[in-house]
């Protein structure tokens, strides 16, 4: 008999061990980055529970992954990184039989370079990366990287630098008059030197920097379009710039992860911002496009006239879509960016 009840207990919390996993999907996303709305809607409709950890930038997120025992079931790499996600096996293929919402995704973000068809990811976000600034505190052109590469008095020791090496390599090397993944050592001996001097004029590198902008504890900085516009809206006096030699455009998308422990969760929740709705959620909150057909009748009115997410024309044909490196152009750039960061 107590055999029995012993076996029986055993089943008991095998099963329930079980359930708890099937009630669970752990989200490695960037940081600020994942609408409260979203995750609440998604837990009330399927009764799975959503952990989220934030990640700083996309080296971060993949050197995490690569090392294994993490416990993340989906992670939101950048379109620089998503072939090395894939060329490592590091990722799973989409189960269509679940994530059944695909027809959802704009035309122009369905067969996409780092993604063809779509095998294995779908948008979450994209937008540019530009300049910040507090006109309060420099009323001259915002349109302008050398704000940042080359400051003007009044900007000096008072900007801030995200740190995400692709963003910052990508304006400077476009500054210094190459194009992206450049291997003319001129123009990347230009870029070191060029980012060596202007760091000893910045005041920090750092990420979630939102408040602080708006709080004027900076002037200055290279900084994402969604991040200023949140900025914006609490401090009228700062200003999202589209530097004329040359901005990134880039877009961040969900992957199901080839180790993840709740694959079928993980589906399900990919499946769930491909509905507009949803999608709307992401965008509202973070405040950048989706490529999800028919979220914009869910955005929040801001949204449809902010100049950090409408372009004017002029400025946006200087906008190119970062394309991945080879392998050698990485080496260079991080043996470049090491120096800065020293």
């Amino acid at each position: 008999m107590k055999k029995h009840i012993a076996t029986s207990l055993a089943a008991l919390l095998a099963t329930t061990s079980l359930a708890n996993a099937e009630g669970v999907v752990n989200l490695y996303n960037w940081g600020n980055y994942t609408s409260p709305e979203l995750i609440a809607k998604f837990e009330a409709e399927t009764g799975i529970r959503v952990n989220v950890t934030d990640y700083d930038s996309n080296d971060t997120a993949l050197a995490r992954i690569r090392q294994g025992g993490h416990g993340y079931d989906i992670v939101v790499p950048s379109n620089t990184y998503m072939q090395t996600w894939i060329d490592e096996g590091l990722v799973v293929p989409l189960d269509r039989s679940i994530v059944t919402n695909m027809d959802n995704i704009a035309p122009e973000w369905v067969d996409v370079e780092f993604d063809p068809g779509r095998e294995y990811s779908v948008p979450w976000q994209w937008g540019t990366t530009g300049i910040i600034v507090n006109t309060s505190a420099y009323d001259g052109d915002v349109n302008d990287a050398g704000l940042i590469f080359n400051p003007p008095p009044e900007l000096q020791g008072q900007i801030n630098v995200i740190p995400e090496m692709s963003d910052v390599m990508s304006l400077a090397i476009y500054y210094a008059g190459g194009e992206s993944c450049t291997t003319d050592m001129d123009v990347m001996r230009n870029v070191r030197d060029m980012l060596v001097e202007a760091k000893q004029h910045w005041k920090a590198l750092d990420y979630g920097t939102v408040d602080a902008h708006v709080a004027g504890d900076f002037s200055a900085g290279i900084y994402w379009n969604g991040s200023t516009m949140r900025a914006r809206l609490q401090n009228e006096d700062l200003a999202y710039g589209y530097p004329t030699t040359g901005y990134p455009i880039w877009m961040d998308s969900a992957v199901v992860l080839a180790d993840a422990q709740n694959t079928e969760n993980a589906m399900t929740f990919i499946n769930f911002v491909l509905e507009p709705e949803n999608a709307a959620m992401i965008s509202n909150f973070a405040r950048y496009a989706n490529g999800v057909t028919g979220s914009e009748e869910f955005m929040d009115e801001v949204m449809r006239e902010a100049p950090e997410i409408v372009v004017d024309p002029e400025l946006a044909a200087a906008g190119r879509f970062s394309p991945a490196c080879s392998q050698e152009v990485n080496d260079l750039q991080s043996q470049i960016w090491t120096e800065v960061l020293q």
